[in-house]
C-alpha cells in the first residue's frame, strides 16, 4: 500500500530567475566512519521551513470542543459515568441579525525549503491543496502569510511566495549523480515538530512510483508533517523532496520516497512563470510489454510500451500510430521502461514534432507526430455479448464469429473476429464475451474461418499471442493451444 506521507522540493544554487546568495555546503564531515550531521544541519536548517494552513467556515450554532469531547470520554472510560453534554444554545435570533462570520480554521501542516532570498518556497501541492490561507514560519520564529504561486498535483509539486529580503536559501544538487548507499538527511515538521532532522541512506533510485516521476527511495524517516521538505546530501545539496512512505498503518515504516530535484525544478519553473505545468500527449493508453509477448512477436527482448488504445483525433492517430504498436523509442531515446514513455512524452513542448520508432508486424518503423497539450483522458466503454451455446470452441477455448460491415465502422476496424464465448485456456487469461481479436501473433485477423485455421496450425504447447481489443482499449495476450 502506498500512502502518501512526505514530499520535499529543494532550490537554490544558481536556478534561472532565483536570485539571492545560496547557503554555502559544507564538506562531507566523518567521524570515526561515521558521519556527522551536525554542522550540515546547522547550515541548512534555517532554510527549511513549516507550513500550515487554514480554511474559511462559517460559524454555526455552538458545538462542544474537542476539549469538552475528551473531557466526556475520560470520564465515560475510566468512571463509567457520562457527563451532561453542553446545551445548545437557544437564543432566539433577530431576523434581522446578519449571516455568521467566516472564521479561520486549522487544516493541516507540512513542510518546505526557501528557493531564492526574496522568498520562494517549494512544497507539496497535496499541502495547500484546498487552503485559503498558508502561512509559513521559519526557525527564527518570524511567520510570513504565503501567497500560492501555483501547484501541481501530477507530480505533487507547488511554488509559494512569503515578502522577505536576504532569506536563508538551500543549494540545489543533481539527483542524476546520486549513489545508492550514499547517506542524506531530511528536514521538516513530522506531526508538526519543527525542525525536526532525521538520516539515512539511499536505498534505491529511479523507482517508478509515479506517472512522471522516478522517485528516489531512501530509510530516512519520514512522516505526516515532513510533506514538502528537502532530502539533503553530505554536501548540504537538496537532491530530493519527501513525498511518499511505504506505510500498512499510516506510519513510518522503513521505506520513504523523494522526487528528484532536477524533476521538481522543471516543474517549479513552470509553475513561476505561468502558474500552471503545461505537458505534451501524444493520446495513447499504453501498457507493459512482457517477455512473453516479445518472444512471440520477435523482438530481441521485452521493452518498450505497448500501445493499447489511439484517441481517436489524437497526435497518434493523425501520426498513423495503431492499437498493438509497441513504442520503442521516442526522439531517439530508448523506452526501456512502461514508464519512460509518459515523462518524455510530458516534458515535450506542445506544438513541437517528435519521431517515434515502433514496432509492428515483425519489423520496426518511423512515425511522426506533432505534440499537443495535455488534456483530460475520455474514459473507455467496455462491450459485452452474449455467447453461442452450440458453438464449438477452437484449440485456444474460443467460439468468435465475423464482423458485419455495420460492426466494423462502427469499432472502426478494418478486421478481425468477434470472441462469442470463451472456456479453458482463453477463459483462464481473462478473455470473455465480446472482445475483438486484431492479430494473431504478427498476423492481421480477417475473418473466423482464416482465425481457426491459424490456431489449428499452431504447435501444442507453444505459446501464441493474440492481439484482443476490449471497449476502446487493446493488449497483447499469451495463451498456449489445448493448454490443460
Amino acid at each position: 500500500m502506498m500512502m502518501l506521507g512526505t514530499v520535499s522540493w529543494l532550490f537554490s544554487p544558481a536556478i534561472p530567475g532565483f536570485g539571492g546568495s545560496a547557503i554555502a555546503a559544507p564538506a562531507a564531515a566523518v567521524t570515526a566512519g561515521l558521519p556527522d550531521f551536525a554542522e550540515l544541519v546547522e547550515r541548512t536548517g534555517p532554510a527549511v521551513v513549516n507550513i500550515r494552513t487554514t480554511e474559511k467556515m462559517k460559524a454555526g450554532p455552538a458545538t462542544p470542543s474537542n476539549d469538552d469531547q475528551e473531557m466526556q470520554e475520560f470520564f465515560r472510560r475510566y468512571f463509567g459515568i457520562p457527563i451532561p453534554p453542553q446545551r445548545p444554545d437557544r437564543t432566539p435570533r433577530n431576523k434581522k441579525q446578519p449571516p455568521p462570520l467566516e472564521e479561520e480554521v486549522p487544516r493541516g501542516v507540512g513542510s518546505g525549503f526557501i528557493l531564492s532570498a526574496d522568498g520562494y518556497v517549494m512544497t507539496n501541492a497535496h499541502v495547500v491543496d484546498g487552503a485559503d490561507e498558508v502561512y509559513v514560519k521559519l526557525t527564527d520564529k518570524r511567520e510570513f502569510k504565503a501567497k500560492i504561486i501555483g501547484a501541481d498535483k501530477r507530480t505533487d509539486v507547488a511554488l509559494v511566495k512569503i515578502e522577505g529580503s536576504s532569506l536563508p536559501r538551500l543549494t540545489i544538487g543533481d539527483s542524476n549523480k546520486i549513489r545508492v548507499g550514499e547517506w542524506v538527511i531530511a528536514i521538516g515538521s513530522p506531526f508538526d515538530l519543527d525542525n525536526t532532522v532525521t538520516a539515512g541512506i539511499i536505498s534505491a533510485k529511479a523507482r517508478d512510483t509515479g506517472d512522471y516521476l522516478p522517485l528516489i527511495q531512501t530509510d530516512v524517516a519520514v512522516n505526516p508533517g515532513n510533506s514538502g521538505g528537502p532530502l539533503i546530501n553530505m554536501r548540504g545539496e537538496v537532491i530530493g523532496i519527501n513525498s511518499q512512505i511505504y506505510s500498512r498503518s499510516g506510519g513510518y515504516m522503513g521505506i520513504s520516497f523523494a522526487i528528484p530535484i532536477d524533476e521538481a525544478i522543471r516543474v517549479s519553473e513552470q509553475l513561476k512563470a505561468s502558474g500552471k505545468v503545461t505537458r505534451g500527449r501524444i493520446g495513447v493508453q499504453i501498457g507493459e510489454v512482457t517477455k512473453d509477448v516479445a518472444e512471440s512477436l520477435g523482438m530481441a527482448k521485452a521493452q518498450g510500451a505497448l500501445v493499447q488504445r489511439v484517441e481517436p483525433g489524437s497526435p497518434a492517430e493523425k501520426g498513423g500510430l495503431q492499437a498493438g504498436d509497441i513504442i520503442l523509442k521516442y526522439n531517439g531515446i530508448a523506452i526501456e521502461r512502461l514508464s519512460d514513455l509518459p515523462r518524455l512524452v510530458g516534458n515535450t513542448k506542445p506544438g513541437t514534432r517528435a519521431s517515434l520508432t515502433i514496432w509492428r508486424k515483425g519489423a520496426s518503423r518511423e512515425l511522426a507526430l506533432l505534440i499537443t497539450e495535455m488534456e483530460s483522458e475520455k474514459v473507455a466503454q467496455k462491450e459485452d455479448k452474449k455467447a453461442k451455446p452450440d458453438a464449438v470452441a477452437n484449440a485456444l477455448g474460443l467460439v468468435v464469429s465475423d464482423l458485419t460491415a455495420a460492426q466494423k465502422k462502427e469499432l472502426k476496424v478494418g478486421s478481425g473476429v468477434m470472441v462469442e464465448a470463451a472456456e479453458g485456456a482463453a477463459a483462464r487469461a481473462g478473455l470473455r464475451a465480446g472482445d475483438l481479436i486484431l492479430q494473431f501473433n504478427n498476423t492481421e485477423v480477417k475473418d473466423a474461418k482464416e482465425f481457426n485455421a491459424l490456431v489449428g496450425k499452431a504447435e501444442p504447447k507453444k505459446t501464441v499471442v493474440l492481439l484482443v481489443r476490449r471497449g476502446d482499449s487493446s493488449q497483447f495476450v499469451p495463451l498456449r493451444p489445448n493448454s490443460q
